[in-house]
């Protein structure tokens, strides 16, 4: 079966470097692509839905923003599973400092070079392998930066989601980016950080090879 996996922000398919799926499955990674003027985060999800086969069962997977965008790619293409790792199932779990902070027009200090230097200083202090930090700090260089923008207002306006049956939820304790104490998670993963797909791989693979396998 195939499996639809969509990145984060500030990041591509090389964030799931270290994802292992059990024999049977088949994973196909979502490409960017550039939004529309004023396109909303539901209706950019479902042109990225045009890269998937939805007349044949799939699992579709997000990480963090990918995550937000498979939520209502399901709401109009219903998977056999969804998998959300480091992400949020609606928008009413996206901690409310976010949208304060927006209209209090902060946006404009925090900046695409403000978010990639962010990333660069951040490797410092995490526990990802070298080869992981040099990956992780590329992936933050190759974004386009008006991707950048649009993607943290179209986060900030969303008004949606779906919190499906279908719906497997990881995350990890040490986020800092969605704290895990404003959704509801299924599966957590103790000292797992936003990237925990680097760090903690071996315990999201864990998780996910009992959740395809049974």
């Amino acid at each position: 079966m195939k499996v639809y996996l969509i990145p984060g922000l500030a990041a591509d398919k090389r964030v799931f470097r270290h994802i292992q799926l059990p024999e049977g499955y088949e994973p196909h990674y979502l490409e960017w692509m550039n939004p529309e003027k004023d396109e909303t985060l539901p209706q950019y999800a479902l042109r990225m839905a045009g890269q998937m086969d939805t007349a044949q069962p799939f699992i579709l997977a997000g990480l963090s923003f990918g995550g937000m965008l498979a939520t209502e790619i399901a709401r109009v293409h219903p998977p056999v599973q969804m998998i959300l790792i480091a992400s949020i199932p609606h928008s009413s779990h996206l901690p409310g400092y976010y949208r304060w902070a927006w209209r209090a027009g902060l946006q404009k200090l925090i900046t695409p070079s403000v978010i990639k230097r962010g990333v660069e200083m951040k490797r410092l202090l995490t526990a990802e392998s070298p080869e992981d930090k040099a990956i992780i700090r590329q992936m933050a260089r190759d974004v386009d930066p008006a991707f950048i923008r649009w993607a943290l207002k179209a986060i900030v306006k969303w008004d949606g989601g779906a919190d499906l049956p279908c719906t497997v939820h990881i995350h990890g304790t040490k986020d800092i980016i969605l704290p895990s104490k404003y959704t509801r998670p299924s599966h957590v993963v103790p000292r797992g950080g936003h990237l925990m797909i680097f760090d903690r791989a071996e315990a999201v693979n864990e998780i996910l090879g009992t959740i395809l396998t049974r």
